[in-house]
């Protein structure tokens, strides 16, 4: 049977769908790209925001439609069910099996009933990498312990629950293995890893074991600003695998808006976690998320929040508009912004950080970084790579190179930067 897999939302959701995907490794099914060909079809879906629910609706609406043809069967997994499970059974009759998050351990038995063929292998216990062989994501927990006002990631995935550090090291060694050079650590909140399991913060602890293992590149991702500890980043100094990356979504730069949204510390502690970071790293890469028209926003939070960006200047910056997600405590809270000031702030924030962002690469014309050539544009006649300063979720900028006698996919070259355009840097072969 010719199945097919789409996996929506973030790679957290990712590292789900491939496992997933594993599951269905077996004889009985050959996986098919072309999705109008395929007799079977997956959705992994997200449910976080608006424009992630939109999304989730309109995929399986449209891959519904390939039911009039060759498609027999359609399963819908991840967020969106687990969030509006019994919505789903009325909505879409289409639909021959959806399974919420909380049911994944029992998907093969779910699955063996709906083909009526046995699956033998176990939910989470295998991989089967979807994006690249050369990269890869390991998910060190899930869930959320964290309260923000407007999040809705406790209410799908539940609280932290992480996995310990043998079995992390295991999956990372199995990823190893296979050949993976870049591992990307990725949780809800990294920084807070190991508490529920250890009563502290165990982060450093997992990166240390992790450094010993044959990886070229590692980078940790989702970082909160208030659990940045300074022996966490002796220890990532110390390691010899680990990025000088910091991903620390500081989402505004205004206290009264800052508790509303229910995040710990304050702009003058951001401001301080991210001095210490550079003091022992003076090239480290930070990159944050901001949101853009949380209720009570005025223009005089707006401009403080502009304020911060100029001074703390992010290498990368990522916003959102706000979204009122039902259940949070945010969505009835007065002080709701209008959408078209809130497209207005974010148009305005989002131009500030170009002009940082091209400033920032002009200094590094003339610089020489090593990169990871991910793919070879035909059309351009030019290769894409990324520099340590670019995590593989197409967030950051990458670097163009052109070589007359042609890169190798996946593999690590040294380039020096010679010129730059927007967000991207423009390289060549040294």
């Amino acid at each position: 049977m010719k199945i097919g897999f789409i996996s929506l939302g973030c790679a957290k959701n990712l590292v789900d769908s491939e496992n997933i995907i594993a599951l269905f490794d077996d004889p009985f099914f050959e996986y098919e790209e072309d999705l109008k060909k395929c007799e079977a079809i997956l959705i992994n879906t997200c449910g976080f925001i608006l424009s992630a629910k939109e999304e989730a609706i309109d995929t399986i609406l449209e891959i519904a439609e390939y039911k009039e043809d060759r498609l027999k069967k359609l399963i819908v997994t991840g967020c969106f069910v687990q969030r509006y499970y019994e919505d789903c059974l009325k909505e879409f009759p289409e639909v021959d099996l959806f399974v919420r998050i909380s049911d994944y351990p029992k998907l093969p038995e779910l699955l063996s009933e709906l083909f009526d063929h046995r699956f033998v292998h176990t939910y989470g216990k295998n991989r089967k990498l979807a994006n690249s062989d050369y990269t890869a994501y390991l998910k060190i927990s899930d869930g959320c312990d964290n309260r923000c006002s407007y999040c809705a990631i406790p209410l799908i995935r539940g609280d932290c629950r992480s996995y310990t550090i043998e079995e992390n090291v295991e999956q990372a060694k199995i990823l190893a293995d296979s050949g993976v050079k870049e591992l990307n650590v990725v949780a809800q909140d990294t920084t807070y890893y190991g508490h529920d399991l250890y009563g502290r913060f165990a982060l450093k602890d997992l990166i240390h074991e992790l450094d010993k293992l044959p990886f070229e590149w590692i980078r940790i991702l989702y970082m909160y600003p208030d659990e940045i500890e300074e022996d966490l980043l002796i220890e990532m100094k110390n390691c010899k695998k680990v990025l000088p990356y910091f991903d620390i979504p500081v989402q505004y730069g205004n206290d009264t808006i800052l508790k509303l949204m229910n995040r710990r510390g304050s702009v003058a502690l951001i401001k301080e976690k991210i001095a210490l970071i550079r003091s022992y790293f003076p090239d480290a890469c930070i990159r944050t998320t901001l949101i853009v028209g949380f209720p009570h926003e005025t223009d005089e939070t707006f401009e403080d929040t502009l304020s911060m960006v100029k001074e703390l200047r992010f290498d990368s910056l990522g916003a959102f508009t706000y979204s009122p997600e039902e259940d949070t405590k945010s969505y009835d809270m007065d002080g709701q912004v209008d959408e078209e000031i809130k497209n207005e702030r974010y148009e305005r924030l989002m131009s500030l950080q170009r002009q940082i962002v091209e400033e920032k690469n002009r200094e590094r014309v003339g610089n020489s970084y090593k990169v990871l050539i991910e793919r070879y544009e035909s059309l351009f006649d030019r290769y894409i790579g990324r520099s340590y300063m670019s995590a593989p979720d197409g967030i950051d900028g990458v670097i163009y190179i052109r070589h007359e006698e042609g890169l190798k996919i996946g593999e690590f070259y040294d380039v020096k930067i010679t010129s730059y355009k927007d967000y991207d840097l423009i390289a060549e072969i040294i």
